[in-house]
């Protein structure tokens, strides 16, 4: 039997994304962050109930809340575009003219497909054409674009658009490889693997260059 739901989608199990850009309505900060919390708060308290769970529980209790919360303080934070991480640049007075690599930057986003959570790193380097950026606005911009529904190309590519704005040049790659709840915890439940996903600008499309980096971020830098 085909259900409704599986008529309204076509992507199934195929966890793909369908735009570079996060798909937002016009619309979506028309409300204060107060009102969506209290929104969702009541959107959890009916999933909660219609499981058959005691709400009067202690445990219980408080989780639509707090959920709620989660939801537009944490770990979907991303997508208001006032949270969007200031990255002053500096002009490269030392004249540094190879790579920098910045590698091994925590990735915590949730999957846009079934809201479970996506684990992983990042590795993100640039080439400088006269300016640099402070590295822990690197990190800042990985976790600004991890934190809101997500699929993994997307992610890379936002990451590398951004600082290739930034930086105001093309030489700026991306790696990412993560592990997918959806994949791991349900479905296949294959819970040993993991999704890499990659973008290259510019001079990284060179063999040479990209092989340098792809080496840069296999050194162990256990301390």
């Amino acid at each position: 039997m085909i259900h409704n739901d599986d008529l309204n989608d076509p992507l199934g199990e195929n966890h793909i994304g369908t735009n570079a850009q996060t798909p937002l309505r016009s619309d979506a900060f028309n409300i204060t962050d107060d009102e969506k919390i209290n929104l969702i708060k009541k959107d959890v308290e009916n999933i909660l109930n219609t499981l058959g769970l005691d709400l009067t529980d202690d445990s219980l209790k408080g989780t639509p809340n707090r959920v709620a919360k989660m939801f537009v303080k944490e770990i979907f934070g991303g997508l208001h575009p006032h949270k969007k991480p200031s990255s002053s640049t500096f002009e490269n007075k030392y004249k540094y003219g190879e790579m920098l690599v910045e590698k091994n930057i925590t990735v915590y986003s949730t999957c846009e497909h079934h809201l479970l959570p996506i684990v992983g790193r990042a590795h993100v380097a640039y080439i400088s054409n006269g300016t640099v950026v402070g590295l822990s606005k690197m990190n800042r911009i990985v976790d600004y674009f991890a934190k809101r529904p997500q699929v993994q190309e997307r992610l890379t590519i936002q990451i590398v658009q951004e600082l290739q704005k930034v930086l105001n040049t093309d030489d700026v790659a991306c790696v990412i490889d993560a592990k997918h709840l959806c994949v791991n915890s349900r479905g296949i439940r294959d819970i040993e693997s993991s999704t890499v996903t990659a973008e290259f600008g510019g001079k990284f499309k060179d063999d040479k260059v990209r092989r340098e980096f792809l080496d840069y971020i296999k050194l162990d830098t256990s301390f």
